[in-house]
């Protein structure tokens, strides 16, 4: 995992630093809820907030990212720095987490798991430099987990800070949203992203960020993890031929997200809109919007049991067939205002 802020005090995503400068300057209380997407860098934004509250420095940048306090956060070893995240979420990210072997990792962050960081917020110091608890994402407590922490964000043990990052703050608790101080991080600019793609090496990073909402993050992992951009340049056209070697080795998540993006694609191309995800395709004309509205029902299910222990081989080979099959043009239509023609016959 990259280092949040390296030895100069840098945060590792240029394009959020002017915000945390003004979040250190402006944030007072010690409960913050920071409203920003995962694939912009609001986890590290968030570790960001909690080494700074650590931070030994006796200077004006904190963090400062070399004295002693900031490397045993980077190094995940901090006593008084602490962290409430899902299991699975933990393994994708190499953060430290304990697992029991015999059960799949928690997509949930647990009551006891809360419970746990309470009491350990309430212990003595171990530095004398205050306490931090970063909980990411928080719309992953259940409500009883979020009630266990109402308490403690009312009245923190002093000198602790807690950052509950989300995506989605609509989605955790009235009570736990009125009791913090809220910091919405800005939107990447496509410039930047674009810039900041291309100084990591990366081709085609238009297609990537078109294929992520914007997210610089989620680009990089996209490309890491084997999708680059000429391939999912060409993905349309490869399923709608029935090619299942075009999502050859893609996780269960992955392969369904990605049939997703190319539904909603097709479907916006069946009526004459624009494609999002997949920009510049070519889409076969007279695409059935039955056909394709029944693909996307069905998407929805299997994205409902993700999690199931699909023989993922066989998985790609079944998604792709029936997407074959929605992406074949209709014998009949009927003409959009605009002049594209869409079908409604199966």
């Amino acid at each position: 995992m990259v280092a949040v802020v390296d030895g100069e005090g840098r945060f590792c995503w240029p394009w959020l630093r002017e915000s945390l400068v003004e979040a250190q300057a402006q944030v007072r209380g010690h409960s913050l809820l920071v409203h920003g997407a995962p694939g912009d860098g609001a986890w590290e934004f968030g570790l960001a907030l909690g080494m700074a509250q650590l931070c030994e420095s006796k200077g004006a940048r904190r963090p400062c990212g070399h004295c002693g306090a900031c490397n045993l956060v980077n190094g995940w070893s901090h006593p008084d720095f602490h962290w409430l995240m899902p299991q699975d979420t933990a393994l994708q990210r190499g953060v430290p987490v304990q697992v029991d072997e015999r059960r799949k990792p928690s997509k949930q962050i647990r009551i006891d798991e809360v419970r746990a960081a309470i009491d350990a917020c309430t212990s003595t110091t171990g530095r004398g430099q205050g306490r931090a608890l970063v909980i990411f994402p928080g719309e992953a407590m259940n409500a009883i987990a979020a009630s266990a922490l109402l308490k403690t964000l009312e009245e923190p043990p002093a000198g602790t800070r807690i950052v509950i990052c989300a995506a989605e703050p609509a989605r955790l608790l009235p009570t736990i949203r009125s009791r913090c101080q809220r910091w919405t991080l800005p939107r990447v600019a496509p410039a930047v992203a674009r810039a900041w793609l291309g100084e990591q090496g990366i081709p085609g990073p238009d297609v990537l960020l078109a294929a992520c909402n914007g997210h610089p993050l989620q680009a990089l992992a996209m490309h890491e993890a084997g999708m680059t951009a000429e391939r999912w340049t060409a993905l349309p056209e490869r399923v709608a031929q029935g090619d299942a070697a075009a999502l050859a080795g893609a996780a269960t998540p992955v392969l369904l997200e990605a049939m997703a993006k190319l539904c909603h694609d097709a479907m916006a191309a069946a009526v004459g809109g624009q494609p999002r995800f997949f920009p510049g395709s070519k889409w076969t004309a007279g695409l059935s919007l039955r056909r394709l509205s029944d693909w996307h029902r069905q998407l929805q299910k299997l994205q409902r049991h993700a999690d199931h222990p699909w023989n993922e081989a066989l998985l790609v080979d079944a998604v792709v067939a029936e997407a074959r099959s929605a992406l074949q043009p209709a014998t009949s239509g009927r003409r959009t205002d605009n002049g594209a023609l869409a079908t409604l016959d199966p």
